[in-house]
């Protein structure tokens, strides 16, 4: 009976051994399923807080790109799309995996507006592009339409228009100005938009009712038709061009509350994308929160400490177990006392070694004999092992991880600084090539303008030289009268005192056909507008010479015979001869000279209309370099700003890296 009993309460302890054992490696199994859960849920947080990253760059990049869409940039409609695609696709799995917290549902709803918007100037993109090619083709027809109105208050300004005619025609160049003005504002957007409309619409009806208020007059407005040839045909060319733009001004008034629309939509994403950045920091926090809440960690370390607490517990079971044989079978003490002792000091042992083990020391190694304690101290060897492996393995892990996340933030700051410092130097040179970009305008309008007043030097030139030879002829004229009277006189014959007034008078005349002789070489030699008084002195060389043909023919009816005086008659007509002579070499010589001005205003005028090309295409080139380094700008501003944000991820993974070395600092490794 009693060894029954004895039977009993050992197969009792065996089985309380067993589960024990069955206990611990459950345990030993369960913290590792942990430990792996652990490591999943660790690619799953980087995964979700790399989109939440991805969230927060599409957010900023949607406004920017709805505000490009809403101002006519094409290529911003498909970008758009596709950042609007991303982000939602984004939220919708946030809201499948965290579409519980408060933070995330907040984020949703402010999206469904946000996403409204979106949709609305997507919807709208026909009319965005509609109103580009309305206003481009605006743009481009503006110049003729200024060039043409600018001829026709030339044209009124040398025909002596009246001084109302030509401020009404000067007007047209201010209201062609506005137009061109206001319609790039109705792209634009804002809050002058509406207003920039308005008056766009305005500007174009009233240009368009004083053309033709000057075409046929409009007492009404005090408009006088206009009614010489050449500035009507200049007018009527400004009537043309500006009915091509006509049409395009009434689509683009139909057209614009649509794209007040998208304008308006388009304020609305850039005004809410703050906010949605903001929403998208709250779900990062929240998700934090989520992830410090997780049991898994946790629930590792515990079971290592309860399959720790499993093992003493064994050495426990295993040492009462000796205690009650000992005490049961008295009389087999004495012959089994070496064995008893073996095992005692076996399960000393195992407990002395595995006191540190309770203290965390990985370091102790239990010994394996071939007493009662052997296969136990196999196990525990083996869980151990296990044991050590995994915390060696979280330690070397967490090392690497904040070794390569200090390596990637201080790069990503060094990428970051590298980046403002590139946006600054960008920003200086784009200020600088638009401030010799304007330079270049300004020299190009210059050199337009000299160009043309070396034209008119070039017209007044040739007016000058046609002048000057026209007067020789006029001179030689003069010379063959004076030839031919010279010839009458020596038949002149001796007289009475009559005859003698009518040589005076006819000395008289020789005399200021000199003097005007004089004055008309003079003249000559002046060129320019002076060569109008030529047409003057011609005629009143023409007055004398008629006098002195009156005056020869009274000489012939009075006398037929005179012969006395015409010697001194004579030497002064051949006086007065060869002041004309002398006068047309003159004249001669300023036509020569007035040539030599013709060609030289001519080359001149080429070389400044060279200039002004030159200067017109480095204007261009100045300005396409100015539009490349905003966009540059702009992609390193993006840039820099993703490599701070980056770095701060980075940092975080680091911090968190840390907070799992330290949890497993407690525990001591060979070595």
């Amino acid at each position: 009976m009693r060894a029954t009993t004895t039977d009993g309460k050992a197969f009792s302890a065996g089985g309380i051994m067993l589960i024990v054992i069955a206990l611990l490696v459950l345990s030993l199994v369960a913290m590792g399923i942990f430990f792996v859960r652990s490591g999943q849920l660790a690619e799953v947080d980087q995964t979700y807080i790399t989109q939440l990253g991805e969230q927060k760059v599409l957010s900023q990049e949607i406004a920017k790109l709805a505000s490009e869409a809403s101002r006519g940039r094409l290529e911003a409609f498909n970008a758009l799309q596709e950042s609007y695609t991303a982000f939602d696709k984004i939220l919708g799995n946030q809201m499948v995996a965290t579409g519980d917290l408060p933070a995330v549902k907040k984020l949703g709803h402010e999206w469904e507006s946000y996403g409204k918007n979106i949709n609305t100037i997507l919807q709208r993109r026909e009319v965005v592009t509609s109103m580009r090619s309305y206003i481009n083709g605006i743009n481009e027809q503006i110049p003729t339409l200024l060039a043409l109105s600018d001829e026709v208050v030339a044209t009124m300004t040398e025909q002596g228009a009246p001084a109302d005619q030509v401020y009404i025609a000067t007007r047209q160049l201010m209201l062609t100005q506005r137009i061109s003005s206001n319609v790039s504002r109705v792209l634009e957007g804002g809050e002058g938009a509406v207003t920039a409309a308005d008056r766009f619409g305005r500007d174009a009806a009233l240009f368009g009712q004083v053309i033709h208020d000057m075409l046929r007059g409009n007492p009404a407005r005090r408009i006088q038709k206009i009614r010489t040839p050449s500035e009507r045909a200049k007018l009527n060319l400004v009537q043309k061009q500006f009915n091509q733009i006509r049409n395009q001004v009434g689509a683009i008034l139909d057209r614009s509350p649509e794209m007040f629309q998208v304008s308006g939509a388009a304020e609305d994403v850039l005004s809410n994308s703050s906010n949605v950045k903001k929403l998208i920091e709250e779900a990062h926090e929240a998700y934090k929160g989520v992830i410090s809440s997780r049991y898994e960690p946790l629930a590792a370390y515990v079971l290592g400490a309860v399959s720790l607490a499993l093992v003493i517990l064994l050495g426990f079971l295993y040492m009462r177990d000796s205690k009650n044989t000992l005490m049961i079978t008295e009389s087999q003490r004495r012959s089994t006392e070496d064995t008893n002792k073996r095992n005692q000091e076996a399960i000393l042992r195992l407990l002395d070694e595995m006191g540190d083990l309770a203290d965390g020391d990985l370091t102790v190694q239990a010994t394996v004999t071939e007493d009662i304690t052997g296969a136990i101290a196999d196990s525990i060897n083996y869980a151990i092992d296990a044991l050590r492996n995994l915390v060696q393995a979280i330690n070397e892990t967490t090392q690497q991880v904040s070794s390569a996340a200090q390596q990637s933030q201080a790069t990503a700051m060094h990428l970051a600084e590298a980046s403002d410092h590139q946006a600054q130097q960008i920003t200086g040179a784009s200020s600088a090539i638009n401030e010799m970009a304007v330079s270049i305008e300004a020299v190009s309008s210059h050199a337009g303008e000299l160009a043309e007043e070396a034209n008119k030097s070039v017209d007044i030139a040739v007016r000058g030289n046609e002048a000057v030879q026209r007067t020789i002829h006029g001179m030689d004229s003069i010379r063959e009268q004076i030839q031919e009277t010279s010839k009458r006189i020596k038949r002149l014959g001796e007289s009475s005192q009559e005859i003698g007034d009518i040589v005076e008078l006819i000395n008289d005349i020789a005399e200021q056909t000199n003097i005007l002789a004089l004055n008309a070489a003079i003249q000559a030699a002046m060129a320019g507008e002076a060569g109008r008084g030529f047409a003057v002195v011609a005629d009143e060389v023409q007055r004398l010479a008629e006098r002195s043909g009156d005056a020869t023919k009274q000489i012939e009816a009075l006398v037929k015979g005179i012969q006395s005086d015409t010697k001194e008659a004579v030497s002064s007509m051949e006086s007065s001869t060869a002041g004309v002579v002398k006068g047309a070499q003159l004249a001669q010589n300023a036509g020569e000279a007035l040539e030599q001005i013709e060609n030289v205003s001519k080359h001149l005028a080429d070389l400044i209309r060279n200039i002004s090309d030159s200067a017109r295409q480095q204007a261009s080139a100045a300005n396409n370099i100015s539009d490349t380094m905003n966009v540059i700008q702009e992609i390193t501003t993006q840039t820099s700003a993703g490599t701070n944000e980056t770095a701060a991820s980075i940092g975080n993974l680091a911090e968190l890296a840390n907070e799992l070395r330290r949890s497993v600092a407690g525990f001591k490794l060979p070595g």
